[in-house]
């Protein structure tokens, strides 16, 4: 559906016709080459977090500032190490028929190394990194944003949400508009109604 051109009206359509044409299975053409991309996104993005908290925040206080920076660094970090799978993935996902038939390639393609000597003949070393800036673009502001919250003090709950704690009967929707403030090691979280 996300691709140019694509013969499908709907996401249903889409289903229906995949299943028909090329049987179940073709929902998990790439899921190995899903986990095979996350492990090692995870792993580069811990260490990588970790390793800029070190850096800027040794003392490992809640400093906002310190949690963007080093999510966002991560998350970019994450993602751009990665990019080869993820190209190689969103292949077996779409199966271009473009890009396939440009090198004789019937049938569909299936299997990680296949994708990886695919995407190689189609535009070499290079190939393996399409896409990168749009890549690195969409972490930064994702990791950073779920760094900061995973760090501080008064992380999002439902609880929250629900406004419990703030004295109504009734369970109401309540944004909250954090103001931190470094008073004797003490933090300060302003809610407000909405």
């Amino acid at each position: 559906m996300q691709m140019f051109n694509s013969p499908y009206k709907s996401v249903w359509h889409c289903v229906r016709t995949v299943r028909k044409t090329e049987g179940f299975g073709a929902f998990y053409r790439s899921y190995t080459t899903q986990l095979t991309m996350n492990v090692p996104f995870q792993a580069i993005h811990f260490i990588t977090y970790e390793f800029m908290q070190e850096r800027v925040n040794p003392r490992r206080e809640y400093h906002p500032l310190s949690h963007v920076c080093s999510g966002a660094v991560a998350g970019a970090v994450a993602a751009a190490a990665t990019t080869p799978l993820d190209v190689c993935k969103t292949l077996l996902n779409t199966q271009e028929n473009t890009a396939l038939s440009s090198l004789n390639i019937t049938g569909h393609l299936s299997g990680m190394a296949n994708a990886f000597r695919t995407v190689y003949q189609l535009g070499g070393i290079a190939g393996y990194f399409r896409g990168v800036q749009a890549r690195v673009i969409y972490q930064i502001p994702s990791t950073a944003i779920a760094w900061v919250n995973i760090e501080s003090p008064f992380p999002m709950s439902s609880a929250v949400l629900r406004g419990e704690g703030l004295g109504f009967e009734e369970p109401v929707m309540v944004g909250v508009e954090m103001e931190l403030v470094d008073i004797e090691k003490k933090y300060v979280c302003t809610y407000v109604i909405i």
